[in-house]
C-alpha cells in the first residue's frame, strides 16, 4: 500500500494563534461569498476553488498556510491538492467561517449568512 499523505487540521482557536505568528489564510470561496462575509485577518488571499488549478502557485511554499471556507469541507481538498503539489507547511481549518463566527472572532460582513439553520452544526448537534 503506498503512503498517503494526510492533511492536519486545526481549529479557528488554534488558527488565531498562526495568524498572530504570521500565517497566511488562503479562502477559497467564490468571492460572492466573500463579499457576504469575509474573515477580518492580516494576512489572507482568495482563490476560488472553482479557479484553484489554476492558481494555487500563487500560494508561497515557505510560508505556513491555513486554508479555509465556510465549513472546511472545500478548504480540506484545496489543501490535499497542495499538498500532492510538494506544499508542506499547509493545514486546513475545521468547520470553516462558520465556527469561526460561532467562536466570535473578526469578520466583516453579515453573519447571518452562517448563523441560519443551514449549518451542520445547527441541527445534527456535530463539532
Amino acid at each position: 500500500m503506498e503512503n498517503q499523505t494526510l492533511v492536519k487540521e486545526i481549529c479557528p482557536t488554534t488558527t488565531q494563534e498562526w495568524i498572530k505568528n504570521g500565517a497566511l489564510l488562503v479562502d477559497v470561496r467564490e468571492k460572492e461569498e466573500i463579499d457576504q462575509l469575509a474573515y477580518e485577518v492580516p494576512n489572507i488571499i482568495n482563490i476560488p476553488l472553482s479557479d484553484f488549478e489554476n492558481r494555487f502557485s500563487e500560494i508561497p511554499k515557505d510560508k505556513e498556510v491555513i486554508m479555509v471556507c465556510k465549513s472546511g469541507i472545500k478548504s480540506l481538498r484545496a489543501a490535499g491538492f497542495l499538498v500532492n503539489k510538494g506544499y508542506t507547511n499547509v493545514v486546513n481549518m475545521q468547520h470553516g467561517i462558520i465556527r469561526w463566527v460561532q467562536k466570535g472572532f473578526p469578520t466583516k460582513g453579515d453573519i447571518s449568512a452562517v448563523t441560519g439553520n443551514d449549518s451542520c452544526c445547527s441541527t445534527s448537534g456535530c463539532c
